[in-house]
């Protein structure tokens, strides 16, 4: 009776089309990653540092990040980050058509999770700011959802920052998920990917913290600039919003052409011998 339950449930409440299971997966995924990553900063600055501190934050947004790959991975792949997702296409492991659909998800669920930390602490900000929602001063609030430069840090240093932070984080997911490299166990490629933020964190997050991520930066900055921040969120720091959005997306792209060109490629054929070394215009030839 109870399986007969469980089918008929399976039924009528599946959906259908593969594209709206992916769509609702990284939706979910980065929901999660943004609602524990925000919410360790958000704890942190409104307990005014005595319920947390940098580290509490690199636990917050690796820990995230971790718990949305198990969430959205087995679906979509669980890319919440459309950095991840262009690299994907690039390396035609992800169709392109797709693509709109994971980058849409991921603002939703990014914007979703931000609502969700702004909800759950909303007492707590109001004490804070007695109201004055800000990004800059001593009550400022803003760099909990989204991230602002220091004040030692160029537009140019801005960019090559998120470039090559992004890089690297792509460049590590790939080795991860890579089957002809050493990858991971089964399972525990998650816990990995991580790793690799908790690294990041703490190696390349002084300059504007480590958004690393269109959709994290993004979605959250939009839902402030609608939640009572206003506009300051788009022009404080020489409007650096856009910063955390291009910088992102072109460091992964290098990063899939570098590992592709610099590992994959060289990746031994099981039908090839081992000491067998035909290069790429050899290939052409053949194909000829």
């Amino acid at each position: 009776m109870e399986k007969n339950h469980k089918r008929s449930m399976r039924q009528h409440c599946a959906l259908k089309h593969g594209i709206l299971k992916e769509f609702l997966a990284e939706f979910l995924g980065t929901f999660v990653l943004v609602l524990f990553g925000c919410g360790s900063v958000a704890q942190t600055v409104l307990s005014r540092n005595t319920l947390g501190e940098p580290l509490t934050i690199h636990i917050g947004f690796s820990v995230g990040l971790m718990m949305a790959a198990y969430v959205a991975g087995g679906v979509s792949g669980g890319h919440v980050n459309p950095a991840v997702s262009l690299a994907m296409v690039i390396l035609g492991k992800l169709k392109i058509w797709k693509f709109p659909f994971y980058v849409i998800a991921q603002f939703l669920g990014a914007f979703a999770g931000a609502a969700a930390v702004f909800g759950i602490y909303y007492d707590a900000f109001m004490d804070f700011t007695s109201g004055i929602l800000s990004v800059t001063g001593i009550n400022a609030t803003g760099h909990i959802f989204a991230s602002y430069p220091a004040r030692h840090l160029s537009v140019l240093g801005g960019f090559i920052d998120q470039v090559v932070g992004t890089g690297m984080l792509v460049l590590c997911i790939l080795a991860i998920i890579d089957g002809g490299n050493i990858g991971a166990p089964k399972g525990v490629e998650p816990l990995a990917i991580g790793l690799i933020i908790m690294a990041i964190g703490v190696s390349m997050g002084l300059n504007c913290g480590y958004p690393l991520n269109p959709a994290r930066d993004l979605g959250p900055r939009l839902f402030t600039a609608l939640a009572g921040w206003g506009m300051e969120v788009f022009s404080t720091g020489e409007y650096w919003w856009w910063i955390p959005v291009a910088g992102p997306m072109v460091g992964g792209v290098l990063a899939a052409i570098i590992y592709y060109l610099l590992i994959e490629l060289h990746h031994q054929r099981h039908d090839e011998p081992e000491n067998d070394v035909i290069s790429v215009l050899d290939q052409l030839e053949l194909s000829v």
